[in-house]
Protein backbone atom coordinates (compact mmCIF):
# COMPACT_ATOMS: atom_id res chain seq x y z
CA UNK A 1 0.00 0.00 0.00
CA UNK A 2 1.43 3.69 -1.14
CA UNK A 3 0.49 5.11 2.11
CA UNK A 4 2.08 3.97 5.22
CA UNK A 5 0.26 3.00 8.45
CA UNK A 6 3.15 5.31 9.81
CA UNK A 7 1.96 8.32 8.27
CA UNK A 8 -0.20 10.67 10.43
CA UNK A 9 -2.94 12.39 8.86
CA UNK A 10 -4.85 15.87 9.74
CA UNK A 11 -8.35 16.12 9.45
CA UNK A 12 -10.12 15.86 6.22
CA UNK A 13 -7.43 15.59 3.59
CA UNK A 14 -7.86 14.71 0.62
CA UNK A 15 -5.63 12.51 -1.16
CA UNK A 16 -5.78 11.94 -5.32
CA UNK A 17 -5.67 8.58 -6.50
CA UNK A 18 -3.97 7.06 -3.24
CA UNK A 19 -3.06 4.20 -5.37
CA UNK A 20 -0.47 6.58 -6.93
CA UNK A 21 0.97 8.41 -3.68
CA UNK A 22 3.92 6.90 -1.92
CA UNK A 23 3.72 8.66 1.79
CA UNK A 24 5.84 7.17 4.75
CA UNK A 25 6.88 8.57 8.73
CA UNK A 26 5.48 11.87 7.20
CA UNK A 27 2.79 14.38 9.20
CA UNK A 28 -0.32 16.01 7.05
CA UNK A 29 -2.59 18.67 8.97
CA UNK A 30 -6.20 19.52 8.44
CA UNK A 31 -7.79 19.75 4.90
CA UNK A 32 -4.81 19.44 3.27
CA UNK A 33 -4.97 17.94 -0.37
CA UNK A 34 -2.26 15.84 -2.38
CA UNK A 35 -2.42 15.42 -5.79
CA UNK A 36 -1.27 12.01 -7.92
CA UNK A 37 2.18 10.88 -8.07
CA UNK A 38 3.14 12.81 -4.63
CA UNK A 39 6.01 11.25 -3.02
CA UNK A 40 6.18 12.48 0.88
CA UNK A 41 9.36 10.71 2.74
CA UNK A 42 9.80 10.20 6.32
CA UNK A 43 10.81 12.85 8.47
CA UNK A 44 8.81 15.71 5.89
CA UNK A 45 5.77 17.25 7.52
CA UNK A 46 3.33 19.40 5.66
CA UNK A 47 1.05 21.89 7.26
CA UNK A 48 -2.83 22.48 7.27
CA UNK A 49 -4.89 23.76 4.34
CA UNK A 50 -1.80 23.21 1.92
CA UNK A 51 -2.27 21.99 -1.69
CA UNK A 52 0.61 19.64 -3.11
CA UNK A 53 0.15 19.31 -6.63
CA UNK A 54 1.28 16.40 -9.08
CA UNK A 55 4.40 14.90 -9.40
CA UNK A 56 6.21 16.35 -6.77
CA UNK A 57 8.69 15.35 -4.33
CA UNK A 58 9.14 15.83 -0.87
CA UNK A 59 12.05 14.63 0.97
CA UNK A 60 12.53 13.89 4.87
CA UNK A 61 13.76 17.11 6.38
CA UNK A 62 11.13 19.39 4.55
CA UNK A 63 9.04 21.60 6.75
CA UNK A 64 6.08 23.11 5.31
CA UNK A 65 4.42 25.32 7.20
CA UNK A 66 0.40 25.95 6.85
CA UNK A 67 -1.41 27.04 3.84
CA UNK A 68 1.60 26.33 1.44
CA UNK A 69 0.94 25.90 -1.97
CA UNK A 70 3.19 23.58 -4.16
CA UNK A 71 3.34 23.51 -7.38
CA UNK A 72 3.28 20.25 -10.16
CA UNK A 73 6.60 18.55 -10.32
CA UNK A 74 8.18 20.26 -7.56
CA UNK A 75 11.54 18.88 -6.08
CA UNK A 76 12.80 19.41 -2.87
CA UNK A 77 16.72 18.17 -1.58
CA UNK A 78 17.96 16.81 1.77
CA UNK A 79 21.59 16.44 1.01
CA UNK A 80 24.33 18.52 -0.19
CA UNK A 81 26.13 16.26 -1.27
CA UNK A 82 25.14 13.13 -3.06
CA UNK A 83 26.65 10.30 -3.48
CA UNK A 84 25.64 6.89 -4.03
CA UNK A 85 28.95 5.05 -2.56
CA UNK A 86 31.55 5.95 -0.16
CA UNK A 87 35.47 7.07 -1.58
CA UNK A 88 36.41 3.25 -0.36
CA UNK A 89 33.48 2.01 -2.89
CA UNK A 90 30.53 1.40 -0.69
CA UNK A 91 27.68 1.81 -0.90
CA UNK A 92 26.57 4.83 1.00
CA UNK A 93 24.12 3.95 4.34
CA UNK A 94 21.84 6.59 6.52
CA UNK A 95 25.04 6.89 8.76
CA UNK A 96 26.93 8.58 5.55
CA UNK A 97 25.32 11.62 4.86
CA UNK A 98 23.79 14.49 6.81
CA UNK A 99 20.08 15.36 6.51
CA UNK A 100 19.87 19.38 6.05
CA UNK A 101 16.25 20.89 6.82
CA UNK A 102 14.50 22.61 4.40
CA UNK A 103 11.80 25.12 5.91
CA UNK A 104 8.98 26.46 4.15
CA UNK A 105 6.93 29.54 5.77
CA UNK A 106 3.11 30.16 6.12
CA UNK A 107 1.58 31.03 2.70
CA UNK A 108 4.32 30.44 0.28
CA UNK A 109 3.50 29.61 -3.22
CA UNK A 110 6.58 27.08 -5.11
CA UNK A 111 5.29 27.34 -8.93
CA UNK A 112 5.48 24.29 -11.20
CA UNK A 113 9.36 22.67 -11.62
CA UNK A 114 11.18 24.56 -9.00
CA UNK A 115 13.94 22.86 -7.45
CA UNK A 116 14.68 23.87 -3.49
CA UNK A 117 17.54 22.85 -2.52
CA UNK A 118 18.20 21.99 1.55
CA UNK A 119 19.07 23.78 4.17
CA UNK A 120 17.12 26.64 3.45
CA UNK A 121 14.48 28.74 4.65
CA UNK A 122 11.72 30.20 2.58
CA UNK A 123 9.70 33.52 4.12
CA UNK A 124 5.90 34.06 5.12
CA UNK A 125 4.49 34.94 1.75
CA UNK A 126 7.32 34.39 -0.62
CA UNK A 127 6.42 33.70 -4.01
CA UNK A 128 8.64 31.50 -6.34
CA UNK A 129 8.67 31.21 -9.76
CA UNK A 130 7.77 27.70 -11.91
CA UNK A 131 10.99 26.62 -13.05
CA UNK A 132 13.21 28.36 -10.33
CA UNK A 133 15.90 26.45 -8.45
CA UNK A 134 16.28 27.84 -5.17
CA UNK A 135 19.94 27.99 -3.70
CA UNK A 136 19.97 30.42 -0.29
CA UNK A 137 17.25 31.80 2.12
CA UNK A 138 14.90 33.93 0.82
CA UNK A 139 13.41 36.91 2.54
CA UNK A 140 9.13 36.97 3.45
CA UNK A 141 7.45 38.37 0.57
CA UNK A 142 9.65 37.98 -1.79
CA UNK A 143 9.05 37.25 -5.42
CA UNK A 144 12.15 34.93 -6.76
CA UNK A 145 12.61 33.64 -9.96
CA UNK A 146 15.63 32.23 -12.48
CA UNK A 147 18.26 29.59 -12.04
CA UNK A 148 19.51 30.45 -9.55
CA UNK A 149 16.58 32.69 -8.37
CA UNK A 150 16.83 35.60 -7.58
CA UNK A 151 14.49 38.71 -6.20
CA UNK A 152 12.49 40.09 -9.05
CA UNK A 153 9.91 41.59 -6.77
CA UNK A 154 7.73 42.05 -3.67
CA UNK A 155 4.53 40.02 -2.95
CA UNK A 156 3.00 42.84 -0.71
CA UNK A 157 2.57 44.31 -3.78
CA UNK A 158 0.84 41.80 -6.51
CA UNK A 159 -2.21 42.71 -7.51
CA UNK A 160 -5.35 39.57 -6.95
CA UNK A 161 -7.29 38.76 -9.70
CA UNK A 162 -10.51 36.77 -10.14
Amino acid sequence: MPISDSVTLGVDVAIFQPDLVNMYGCSVGDYTKIGPFVEIQSGASIGKLCKISSHTFICGGVMISDEVFVGHGVMFTNDMFPRATNPDGSLQTDKDWTMLETKIGKRVSIGSNATILCGIEIGEGALIAAGAVVTKDIPAYAIVAGVPAKIVGDARDRTETS
